[in-house]
């Protein structure tokens, strides 16, 4: 219980909570399943690079997921900002995005986002990842996604057309 009591309170620390109160059961077991499900390992700027800014924890990637033939892929940002982030959905619509691969405007979410795995969390445990919303917002826009690969690499990088980041170079 006590190693629950530190993650919840590194993770609200990290993410600049600023609530006074002390986490409830359900924001503890959401801060338990964010750290094993590694979400700050993508949705935190630098920690894919092993550098994570845990000032900005949540808070959106600067490096992207290419994915050949689709495009790249930023980790947007999971706070409750609502601008940028999280500030405008419902623990439900969260519960809905984890579970089902859709955001609540209607948009799926990108292939590299593992929630076919995450569909079979409990009802509680997919509830309590709705603890990102009492996290502090931070204002941060991840990149957009990248609508064709190819572009990111110039001719020269490019091995023939066989290469399928590629496809398009001559």
């Amino acid at each position: 219980m006590r190693h629950l009591l530190v993650l919840a309170a590194a993770v609200s620390l990290a993410a600049g909570s600023v609530s006074a109160q002390s986490p409830t059961p359900q924001q503890k077991r959401g801060a338990y399943l964010a750290q094993i499900m590694d979400c700050g390992g993508c949705h935190t700027p630098g920690a894919l690079t092993g550098q994570p800014d845990m000032k900005r924890a949540f808070a959106g990637s600067d490096i992207g997921f290419g994915i050949p033939d689709v495009g790249v892929f930023y980790p947007p940002n999971l706070t409750p900002d609502p601008e940028t982030g999280l500030g405008r959905w419902t623990q439900a619509q969260i519960v809905a995005a984890v579970r089902n691969g859709v955001r609540p405007d209607g948009r799926v979410l990108a292939p590299i986002m593992p929630w076919k795995s995450y569909a079979v969390l409990s009802d509680a445990d997919a509830k309590a990842l709705g603890f990102l919303l009492s996290l502090a917002g931070l204002p941060r826009r991840a990149a957009e996604m990248e609508d064709e690969v190819h572009s990111l690499r110039s001719k020269s990088q490019c091995d023939g057309p066989s290469d399928s980041f590629c496809r398009t170079c001559d």
